[in-house]
């Protein structure tokens, strides 16, 4: 009987340590585990603007030409123009066609005046508002306005009748010249170039150098080499008016 008693005392002890359990508030009750707060996704870099300057040098057989490029008024031209330097393709090319008190043009012959394969075409910037001045860079193309591949040519003077349509020179075509940039430092190597003899090969490539004025090599500088260029650049000397006398054809691609 003793162990009985024992036995029932203890499980009444079990049933009311569970009944007060039960009877225990649910505030009492551990939380839910809350849910970890959503990571928040980074927010994606942001594209820099381009460049609206952009500097090269370009050093031939007479002397080295340091080119502003102006990316915001032509950024068809200078894209095409970079992408032909990114590739060296420029290097190794001559200037083909000298045109005294004109302009001087190259960037898609050989030394044995062997043309150049081309990309693409591209679109005509002529109305950018950039002006074929003395010292600038520009386009050269054929008759059709969109034409222009890798030939660029250097004004050297005031070439204001290349801004605007010309009628009166056939093959010119219902458009004007894409200026891209201007020389910065190195334009009396142009004009150096511009005084070689000359001669005509054919009656499609005159002007061609005596002897070869190579293209060496063009490649992006910093604005900071650019500065310095300047900085040590000789004063360049005054625009010479040019002498009376029929109008030079158009720059054209294939001369």
């Amino acid at each position: 009987m003793t162990i009985l008693r024992a036995i029932s005392a203890v499980s009444l002890t079990l049933c009311l340590a569970a009944g007060a359990l039960a009877q225990q508030p649910a505030d009492k009750a551990p939380p839910p585990p809350q849910p970890k707060p959503a990571e928040k996704t980074p927010a994606a870099p942001e594209k820099p603007a381009a460049e609206k300057l952009v500097y090269i040098q370009m050093s031939t057989s007479l002397g080295d030409i340091f080119v502003e490029l102006n990316n915001e008024k032509a950024p068809i031209s200078v894209a095409n123009f970079l992408k032909y330097t990114e590739k060296h393709a420029y290097d190794g090319t001559i200037i083909h066609r000298v045109v005294p008190k004109f302009v001087v043009q190259g960037g898609g012959r050989t030394p044995d005046l062997k043309e150049l394969p081309s990309d693409k075409p591209i679109k005509n910037e002529w109305t950018n508002g950039l002006k074929n001045a003395r010292g600038t860079i520009a386009m050269a193309r054929d008759a059709d306005p969109d034409s222009a591949t890798r030939e660029f040519y250097f004004n050297l003077v005031n070439n204001d009748k290349l801004d605007r349509v010309r009628p009166d020179v056939p093959g010119a075509g219902p458009a004007g010249y894409a200026v891209f940039g201007k020389v910065i430092a190195g334009m009396d190597v142009v004009d150096k170039i511009a005084a070689v003899k000359i001669h005509d090969v054919s009656k499609d490539l005159q002007g061609v150098p005596d002897e070869p004025v190579v293209i060496k090599s063009v490649v992006r500088i910093t604005k900071a080499d650019a500065d310095k260029a300047i900085k040590n650049a000789p004063e360049a000397p005054k625009e010479k008016k040019p002498d009376a006398k029929p109008p030079a054809p158009p720059p054209e691609k294939k001369k």
